[in-house]
C-alpha cells in the first residue's frame, strides 16, 4: 500500500491562511500588524532569490515589510548599528539578516546583536537555550523544526511515546527537533534517539522509528529496507544530484530514496514540495507571534 504523502506545499498554503486572519484581526483591534526587517549584505543571487520570497510572503500577509539592503563592504560595526535601530524600533517584531555575510564580518556576532525577542529565526543562543527549558520558556520554535512538527501533527501522527529517530544532528535541524519531540505538549511526548553518519549499526535505530526524521545531507542514504512499515517518514535532505537540460533547473534528491520507501512507509513527505514550503510560513508564524506578544496577547 502507497504511503499518504505530506505535502508541504498544501500544510504552508493553510498556515498561511491562518496567519493572514490573524494579522486582519490584529489590524482592526488593535491598529498594528506584525513589522519584519530583512537585512541583506551584498548581491548573492540565491541569497537575493531567498529574501525576496521571505518579502513577497510577509507583504501578501499584511505585514509591515522593510527591506534593507546593503553593500557588500559594510563594516561589521555599521552593520551592528543598523541591527541596534531595529532593536528600538516599535515597529519592528522580527529581524532577519541573511546569511552568509561577507568574510570581512563575524556570522556569530551579528546574530547574537539580534535582540532574542526579534530573533524570529530562533538561532540567538538565549532562544536555544529557552527552547532546551520548554514550556512557557518559548518564544520561538526554530523555522524548519517548526515546519516538521507542524507537518507530523497536522499528518495525523501520533506523537506520544512515539519511537522517534532523527538522523543528522545540526544545529539547525536535528539538535532542535530531538529536544522539541522529547518535549512535553503536543506534537511531543516522544522517545527520541539522534543518531547520525558515525553511529555503529545506523540501519537497526531507524528500523525502530514511528518516525523518522533524516536531516543529514547525504542523498539516499535511508535504504528502504531501514523503514518500519507503517512508519512516518519526514525527509529534510535536499540535494542537488544534477541539472535538468530542458528546464534548467536544478534536480533534487532528499535523504530518503522516495520511490522505494513510500511503498513500505505509511505517510512521507516528498522532496521537493515536502518540509522546504514549511520553512518561510514558521518565520512569519514566528513574525505574527512576536507582535502579539508586544500587544500583551497570548
Amino acid at each position: 500500500m502507497t504511503a499518504q504523502i505530506i505535502s508541504g506545499t498544501e500544510i504552508r498554503k493553510a498556515i498561511l491562511g491562518e496567519i493572514k486572519e490573524e494579522v486582519d484581526q490584529m489590524k482592526e483591534k488593535h491598529g498594528k500588524v506584525p513589522g519584519l526587517v530583512t537585512i541583506l549584505v551584498g548581491s548573492s543571487p540565491a541569497s537575493i532569490s531567498y529574501v525576496t520570497l521571505k518579502v513577497k510572503t510577509a507583504i501578501s500577509l499584511g505585514f509591515h515589510e522593510i527591506q534593507d539592503d546593503q553593500p557588500e563592504d559594510i563594516s561589521e560595526k555599521e552593520l551592528l548599528a543598523l541591527i541596534d535601530k531595529y532593536n528600538n524600533d516599535p515597529d519592528i517584531h522580527g529581524i532577519l539578516v541573511q546569511l552568509p555575510l561577507p568574510k570581512h564580518i563575524d556570522d556569530k556576532k551579528v546574530l547574537n546583536a539580534i535582540n532574542p525577542d526579534k530573533d524570529v529565526d530562533a538561532f540567538h543562543p538565549v532562544n536555544v537555550g529557552r527552547l532546551m527549558i520548554g514550556g512557557d520558556e518559548v518564544k520561538f520554535l526554530p523555522c524548519t523544526p517548526a515546519g516538521i512538527q507542524e507537518m507530523i501533527v497536522r499528518s495525523g501522527t501520533e506523537t506520544s511515546g512515539a519511537e522517534v529517530v532523527v538522523v543528522g544532528r545540526s544545529n539547525i535541524v536535528g539538535k532542535p527537533i530531538a529536544m522539541m519531540m522529547a518535549q512535553k505538549g503536543v506534537g511531543a511526548n516522544a522517545t527520541v534517539t539522534i543518531v547520525h553518519t558515525r553511529t555503529k549499526d545506523l540501519a537497526s535505530h531507524c528500523k525502530r522509528a514511528d518516525i523518522l526524521i533524516v536531516a543529514a545531507g547525504v542523498p539516499d542514504l535511508v535504504k528502504p529496507e531501514w523503514i518500519k512499515p507503517g512508519a512516518t517518514v519526514i525527509d529534510v535532505g535536499v540535494n542537488r544530484v544534477g541539472m535538468n537540460e530542458q528546464t534548467g533547473k536544478a534536480i533534487l534528491k532528499g535523504d530518503v530514496d522516495f520511490d522505494a520507501a513510500k511503498e513500505i512507509a505509511g505517510k512521507i513527505t516528498p522532496v521537493p514540495g515536502g518540509v522546504g514550503p514549511m520553512t518561510i510560513a514558521m518565520l512569519m508564524k514566528n513574525t505574527l507571534r512576536s507582535a502579539k506578544l508586544s500587544l500583551g496577547m497570548s
